[in-house]
């Protein structure tokens, strides 16, 4: 059995400090069916998640970080 995994990029309109964007991240990882979700520092306001859609869907990733209190938008790519 195969999986087809999406990429989809998390926009954060705010400017996080580095230490509660990886907390963010490390929060997004733990979502079932993310595979991986990460910062580049040169994108400070961008976390690209990698997620399985038969296990999650974008949306309930933008719904996470949304409960963090972070304001955000979902990229597709």
């Amino acid at each position: 059995m195969t999986s087809n995994y999406s990429d989809v990029i998390v926009h954060i309109d705010e400017t996080l400090p580095s230490d509660q964007l990886k907390i963010l991240e490390d929060h997004i990882f733990k979502i079932g069916g993310v595979m991986t979700a990460h910062n580049r520092d040169d994108r400070p306001h961008c976390i690209l998640v990698t997620y399985d859609p038969d296990r999650v869907q974008a949306h309930d990733i933008l719904v996470k970080v949304r409960t963090e209190g972070v304001h955000a938008e979902l990229v597709g790519l």
